[in-house]
């Protein structure tokens, strides 16, 4: 009974490893899952950013060894933790001050209807099948791809499309008196 009740409190809050080794191996395993995320999936994982997917992930395991005294202390999770959202939000801000990491960090738009008429290379690309695109067609209350003027993947996953106006051409009528 006496065992259930002993903490370890200079255990608890000292560090079991090198904080310089813990920074070391956190940013080499985010930097190197965020390159095999974004090399891999391409496109974010609808609204959630891989960044942001990544960082969650990342965060429950590193918070997880601290929390649950897997051999490792307090101030080694809050350490890894630490470094993992710096990294995140270092990424955010390169991405946000240089147009280079943005593109690096953020896929381009990809045209995947055009007039009306499907881009079979960017479908195969993105490996979007015709029924998924016809989904997010009818999501916008459109059944035909005729509708369609564009409709593009965006870098966050989701379709976006602009519908085609057929009365966009024509002249506005005049009322008369």
């Amino acid at each position: 009974m006496n065992k259930w009740l002993h903490i370890d409190w200079a255990q608890a809050f000292t560090f079991s490893v090198s904080p310089i080794e813990i920074v070391i191996r956190g940013t080499i395993v985010y930097l190197a899952v965020f390159t095999l995320l974004r090399v891999i999936l391409k496109r974010e994982a609808g609204s959630l950013g891989v960044t942001d997917l990544l960082v969650v992930v990342l965060l429950g395991d590193a918070s997880q060894n601290a929390m649950a005294n897997d051999h490792k202390s307090i101030p080694d999770g809050l350490l890894l933790v630490t470094t993992i959202i710096l990294w995140a939000y270092a990424l955010d801000w390169l991405g946000f001050k240089s147009k280079w990491f943005q593109k690096m960090l953020e896929p381009p738009t990809l045209e995947l209807v055009k007039d009306g008429k499907i881009n079979h290379r960017n479908m195969r690309r993105e490996l979007i099948t015709r029924d998924e695109l016809m989904s997010a067609l009818r999501l916008e209350g459109m059944t035909e791809l005729q509708e369609v003027k564009r409709a593009c993947m965006e870098s966050d996953g989701s379709i976006s499309i602009v519908k085609n106006d057929e009365e966009e051409h024509k002249a506005p009528e005049r009322k008369s008196n």
